[in-house]
Formats: structure tokens, sequence, C-alpha cells
């Protein structure tokens, strides 16, 4: 799933008012915030940590209108805990993102 970089990047500018340095920040914030929860889904074994950290993604996509983290998010939702085709799909927006 590709990363939406219109959206993200104008709700970015429009939260930092254009501020190139705080843009950078609430990037790097939000890749963090991903990659933390992607290490959690990669290690969790139970149902209970799987779905806390799929519901966290959520609240990151929502919180930065990212559709596409939103729509992945559902889908983790939907999964077995330990998928790795989740994980391997959350993995590819993570780098494509991080990539912009």
């Amino acid at each position: 799933m590709a990363y939406e970089a219109g959206a993200l990047e104008a709700t970015l500018a429009a939260a930092a008012g254009g501020d190139p340095e705080l843009i950078a920040e609430l990037r790097a914030a939000f890749v963090d915030g991903v990659a933390r929860q992607v290490d959690l889904l990669e290690r969790s074994r139970c149902d209970g940590n799987w779905v806390v950290a799929a519901m966290r993604l959520k609240g990151l996509a929502a919180s930065f209108h990212s559709s596409a983290l939103l729509a992945l998010a559902e889908a983790t939702l939907d999964a077995a805990p330990g998928e790795p085709t989740v994980v391997r799909r959350l993995k590819a927006y993570l780098a494509e993102f991080s990539a912009h």
C-alpha cells in the first residue's frame, strides 16, 4: 500500500505552520510511532498485544490523516496475531514513507 504524499504532507505542514524544522520533527515522530507499533506487532503472540498495537496505529493514522495507514491498521485488526503478511505491508509503508 502506497503512502499518500499529499494528504499527509499537508497535515504535517498545517500542524507545523509551515516551519520546516517542525515538519521534520513531526515526520520523525510519525515514523518513530509507526515503527514502534510495527515492532510490537512483529513480536506479538497474543490477541491482546496485537489489538493494542493495531489500535495505536489507527490512532496515529487518525492523528496524521493517513488513510493508507488507517487501511493497514484495520487489516491488522482483522488478521491473526503475528500474521507476517500484515507486518510486511506495514514495513513497506514505513519504508516508502521514510524514503520521501
